[in-house]
Order: structure tokens, then sequence, then C-alpha cells
């Protein structure tokens, strides 16, 4: 396997590189970040019931006014 060491920058999601080196589609590659911190945040994560044979408890009703 040969390696070949390429620079670029992200941009809108995509990875932009800094030459001119075509890469033929469904080449596969290998993405190394250097000194990134990474964004912190907050998980919120959807409530689950403990027992799931209580979900017939919480079943929508639907009245008219």
């Amino acid at each position: 396997m040969s390696i070949v060491t390429l620079e670029g920058i992200v941009q809108e999601g995509q990875i932009r590189l800094k030459t001119d080196f075509h890469l033929p589609d469904k080449t596969k590659v290998y993405v190394v970040v250097p000194d990134i911190q990474g964004e912190k945040y907050a998980h919120i994560f959807s409530p689950r019931l403990a027992n799931p044979e209580q979900a017939i408890d919480f079943k929508m009703e639907i009245t008219e006014e």
C-alpha cells in the first residue's frame, strides 16, 4: 500500500484539498485531524419507560370540543 499525504480544509462540510490533486471516485481515504478542540455539547436523551407495558397508560385520546 502506498501512502500520499495531502493537506486540506473542511469547507461547508466537505474536505477541500489545498492542491490540485485528483482522487478517483470511491477511493478509500483516511482522515487525520491534528490539534482540534472538539465543541462540547449536551446530549438530551428521550425519556423511556422503566416498564414498557405501561405504555397503554399514555395512549392519546382525542376529544372534540
